[in-house]
Formats: C-alpha cells, sequence, structure tokens
C-alpha cells in the first residue's frame, strides 16, 4: 500500500459519509433539516479517541436555567476557637451547585482535592437524578460518567497550578475514571494509580479472587510546577533491623536445624542429610548476622566438608527439604555461632508494607489503612455503626503528608461522607502546628450533613461527642456551615435580582477569604450612602479592621484618609460573583 494511502479505515467510511451529507445539504432549503444534519457532520468529526459514553444531563443542570445558585449561611451552627483564626467551611447540598459558587471564589486556588465518589456499584451507593442506579439499568456507565465529568471539570479549574488530586476508587469504574482523568487533567499529568489495601484478609465472599484493595488515582494540574511530600522515617532504624543483598532486604530468622518432639532423626529421617560447605568458611565470629558469602552444595564437592543437622551431640532433623534447599538457596544465610560451628538460618524476607521508604510507594499498604480500622473510627465519635465504609483518618493523612506540601494550604473534598478528611486535617494541623483549611461538600440525604459530618468535625474541634462525653482535648479550629440554595432567575428588571444577589455576597466574601463578617471589626457596604454614614461614625471606624465594598462605590478622598489613618483594609468586591447573571437577565 502507498505510503500516502490512508489504513484507517474507520476515517474513510466517516469520510463517504460526510461526502454524501454535504452533497444532501446543497438540495435542501428546510432550516431545521439543515440545522440537523449540521449536528450529524460533528458528530462525525469530533475526536476518535477516548472516552465515549451517552451524555446525561442532571436536575441541577435543569434548575440552573431558571434559577442562580447562591449559599444560606447557618450562623447556630458556628464553631469558633480562636476568633483570629480563618475558617473552614462545610457546604451542605448537591455537590455540583456548590462545586458553581466554588469556582467563583476559588478559581485556581485549591492545593489539594480529595474525593472518595460512589463507586458506581450497583449496590444503592450512587444515586443520579434521585434514583438508586442499578446493575440492570444500561447506561449506568453513561450516567455516572456524565455525573463525575461534570464535577472534575471544575475540579481542574479549582485546582492551584502546583495541586493535586487524588481519587479514590474500586473496580467497577476505575478504567473509566482513568480515561476521564487523562481527558481531563491530561495523561501526561497522572502521578500515579496506586492499588490501596483496604483489608490485607480479602473480602471472603467476592467472586474469584478475595478482594484486598481498590486503587487511589492520583493527578496533577501541572506536573511540572508540582512537588510530592516524602514520609518521615529514621534511616538508621531500618539499618539496624534489616540487611540487603541482591534479592532485597532481610534478616536472620528461624534456624533451619528443626527443635521439637518431632525433631530427632527417627522422627523424620527424610530430613536429614548433610549439606556440604566450603572448608575456609570462618568460625567464631562475634556478629551472628554476618552473612558469609561462601558457596554451599547439597552434593558432595571437592574441599567442601559435610555439616549435618546435630545439636547437642544428637542427630536431629532439617526444616527443609532438600528440593526447598535447592529452590531457595537465596534464602539461607550461613553463620558461625562458635559453639556448633557452621549454622544455617533462614533470611526472613519483610511482608508488604514492612520496609517503610520516605518516597511513597506505588502501592498503599499499612494496618492503619484497614477499612475496619475506618469503622472503629466512627463508632469511637457516635457510639455505633452510623456510616458505612468510612476511610480510615491514617490513610487521608498520609495522603495529605504527600499531595499538600504546604502546611497552610487549602484541602477540598466535595464527596465529604462522614468527614474523615476533616478529621485528618484537624489531626494533622495539631500534631506538626499546621495552618491547614478545608471545605467539604456532601448532600443532607438521611441528614448525614447536620448528624454525621458536621457532629464529627465539632466532636473533633471541642473534644466532645454528641452526648457530652470526653473524646479528646480538642483542637483550635473554626467552622461556618453553608446550606446551597437558589435565586429565581426571574425575567424582570436588573435591579431585583442585583437586590436579591447581593443578600448573598456576604457569604462568598467570607468563603473566599475564610473569614466572619461580624458587622464590626469585619464590615460588607454595598452603596455610597451606607459608606459616607459610615466614614462619619467614629465609634465604628475604631471598631473596623477590614472593609469590602461594592465596585460600584467611589471613595472620597477624604474617605480614603480616614480609612488609611485607622489602619482599616479596604477591599472591592468581586464582580464575578454574580457579574455573569446579572448581565444575564433578559
Amino acid at each position: 500500500m502507498g505510503e500516502n494511502m490512508s489504513t484507517n479505515l474507520s476515517k474513510i467510511k466517516r469520510d463517504k459519509m460526510l461526502e454524501t451529507i454535504s452533497k444532501i445539504k446543497e438540495n435542501i432549503e428546510d432550516d431545521e433539516t439543515l440545522k440537523n444534519l449540521s449536528l450529524i457532520e460533528y458528530e462525525l468529526t469530533k475526536k476518535k479517541y477516548g472516552l465515549v459514553w451517552e451524555e446525561h444531563e442532571e436536575r441541577v443542570d435543569e434548575e440552573l436555567k431558571t434559577q442562580i445558585p447562591t449559599f444560606e449561611e447557618v450562623k447556630e451552627k458556628d464553631i469558633i476557637s480562636n476568633e483570629n483564626d480563618k475558617f473552614n467551611f462545610l457546604l451542605e447540598g448537591d455537590n455540583l451547585h456548590s462545586l458553581y459558587l466554588l469556582e467563583k471564589t476559588h478559581k485556581n486556588k485549591i492545593d489539594f482535592i480529595y474525593i472518595d465518589p460512589p463507586y458506581n456499584t450497583g449496590n444503592k451507593d450512587f444515586i443520579y437524578n434521585d434514583e438508586y442506579i442499578s446493575n440492570d439499568d444500561g447506561y449506568r456507565h453513561s450516567k455516572w460518567l456524565s455525573f463525575m465529568n461534570n464535577r472534575l471539570r471544575i475540579a481542574y479549574e479549582l485546582l492551584a497550578e502546583n495541586g493535586l488530586i487524588f481519587i479514590s476508587i474500586d473496580d467497577n469504574e476505575q478504567a473509566q475514571l482513568k480515561l476521564l482523568c487523562d481527558e481531563i487533567f491530561g495523561d501526561n499529568n497522572c502521578i500515579g494509580i496506586l492499588p490501596t489495601i483496604m483489608n490485607l484478609k480479602g473480602n471472603q465472599d467476592q467472586f474469584g479472587f478475595a478482594g484486598t484493595h481498590e486503587y487511589t488515582l492520583v493527578y496533577a494540574k501541572n506536573i511540572s510546577k508540582c512537588q510530592l511530600g516524602q514520609f518521615e522515617i529514621d534511616d538508621d532504624e531500618i539499618e539496624k533491623e534489616w540487611l540487603i543483598d541482591d534479592f532485597g532486604y532481610y534478616k536472620k530468622g528461624a534456624n533451619l536445624k528443626s527443635t521439637g518432639v518431632n525433631a530427632p532423626r527417627e522422627k523424620r529421617p527424610n530430613l536429614y542429610f548433610p549439606i556440604y560447605v566450603l572448608d575456609e568458611t570462618p568460625c567464631g565470629m562475634k556478629d551472628e548476622n554476618q552473612e558469609y558469602r561462601l558457596e554451599w552444595s547439597l552434593e558432595p564437592k571437592k574441599g567442601f566438608s559435610p555439616i549435618y543437622p546435630i545439636t547437642n551431640g544428637k542427630e536431629m532433623s532439617w526444616r527443609w527439604s532438600k528440593n526447598k534447599f535447592k529452590n531457595e538457596a537465596y534464602n539461607v544465610i550461613i553463620t558461625s555461632d562458635g559453639k556448633e560451628g557452621i549454622s544455617f538460618y533462614k533470611k526472613q524476607r519483610p511482608s508488604i508494607g514492612d520496609i517503610p521508604t520516605k518516597k511513597p510507594k506505588s502501592f498503599f499498604y499499612k494496618p492503619e489503612y484497614s477499612s475496619g480500622n475506618g469503622t472503629n473510627q466512627i463508632v469511637r465519635i457516635f457510639g455505633n455503626k452510623v456510616f458505612n465504609n468510612p476511610k480510615p483518618v491514617e490513610l487521608l493523612k498520609d495522603f495529605i503528608r504527600i499531595g499538600l506540601r504546604n502546611k497552610d494550604g487549602i484541602v477540598l473534598d466535595f464527596f465529604a461522607g462522614s468527614g474523615t478528611t476533616a478529621q485528618a486535617v484537624l489531626e494533622l494541623n495539631k500534631e506538626d502546628n499546621g495552618k491547614r483549611k478545608f471545605i467539604l461538600c456532601t448532600n443532607n440525604e438521611n441528614n448525614i450533613c447536620e448528624n454525621i459530618t458536621y457532629q464529627r468535625i465539632k466532636t473533633i474541634i471541642t473534644g466532645k461527642t454528641k452526648d457530652d462525653i470526653s473524646f479528646s482535648d480538642g483542637t483550635i479550629s473554626n467552622l461556618k456551615y453553608y446550606k446551597t440554595a437558589y435565586v429565581p432567575r426571574l425575567n424582570t428588571e436588573e435591579e431585583n435580582i442585583q437586590e436579591n444577589l447581593l443578600v448573598n455576597i456576604k457569604n462568598l466574601i467570607q468563603l473566599e477569604n475564610g473569614i466572619s463578617i461580624d458587622d464590626k471589626r469585619i464590615k460588607v457596604i454595598l452603596s455610597e450612602d451606607e459608606i459616607d454614614k459610615f466614614s462619619e461614625n467614629t465609634e465604628q471606624i475604631k471598631e473596623c479592621e477590614k472593609l469590602y465594598i461594592s465596585s460600584d462605590i467611589l471613595l472620597t478622598a477624604k474617605q480614603v484618609k480616614i480609612f488609611k489613618d485607622n489602619n482599616i483594609e479596604v477591599f472591592i468586591i468581586p464582580e464575578y460573583y454574580f457579574d455573569e447573571e446579572i448581565k444575564g437577565v433578559q
């Protein structure tokens, strides 16, 4: 076939179809038919490699056509342990609604995102448009991908240039999620797909293989600008405990001479045989862990002497058969204990996760990562199992240690569930005097946000459970609680929409800046009449530290001087909070 001749059969077929449609269009005058033919052309010319699915529209997308998303503050749920510290935020409602608003306040500002989305197992774990998606739904993967696509595209916009996102998932959607993330973040920004051991024993109810792990997908917004953290470990302690050879780490294990009632030769005669060792093997060494790289053989050789399993003059047996000695020669240590002469020991190899390293491994395992540990942590706080399959706190701490080197960065979790991410952030801050802040989003299905997520955060901060039982000595931190709401996108005068939206601007200012507007130390002023009255009120001026004003307000030279002389910081409220919505009013 000629060099310039296409071998892409799909393209050949597609080009023929496009040519046919083009000819049909030449004889069509009906606008609606032409529009539909153009749509077919568009579908035929779209990107042809990557993830393809049937796109679905969510209820919240439909609602946004006639309503503008806002937040309402639930003031009575404020938790304040240090008035001078910034606030964390818990956002109750559809997380897509919350993400649309966060895109106004936190675009390119989030340092680290962790999410544990629904796994779409078909077992009532994924709700789409208020309905559980079951295994027999022919569009279940498409619905899940539409759902995730909407959220991950905003997550990409929220991440700082050096930001990272960690996503937990299992086999049901891992492959699809990888392709979706490759499309959104770029496959060159994929840092790892980490098997994460949640149940080392394995799920015995699972068909085929006993499932031990999930996955954690790790992506950077820009891999050239991000840095991963490392674990703090004591290299000296590792070197004391473990030696290393060509096959990896090991330490001296069991003596390969048998002990016990079945050890005598007559009990296991087939395990009594000589092992031949080179005569120059040194004896009497003080370091019993010393490995002698000298030859040994199971067959007689010139210059080699036989060593039998003899203890205190009694003929015993080896623990291993000849075949095992032969097959695991790399797992044998030859030592001298100064009494029995030459002895053979097993090289004990580390189990999974036994050897810690500063650099994170490509799989995640610690006993603390057990899913049962996550459940136990919930039970400690609430007295019973109020949430299924919560992630363990230690797992989230390690994710944050790796993904967020900045100890005063912002952590976002928009599938917050029981609030493990919040507990991990708060406990890490307490351990290393960090100033990390979190933003959590979750719905309130079955009152989860109010009764579980919020209460868990409150317990960690105050050190008291819901029943006023002591849980810990608490931690210094602040929290604000928002609920998602809507302002009708009415076909009316611009001023009416603007008036409704300005009521909610205070909440966005608080969210973006991590503050609490008390109308004393921190004030919001939206009109020139208000600013004129305020600038003449000596008592209010003395109390005020920060002032947020509408971009429509033009300060006089006198007012600028008053605010400067009284050390009042003046900030202009960003027009982008609701600028597009106001302009969109017809």
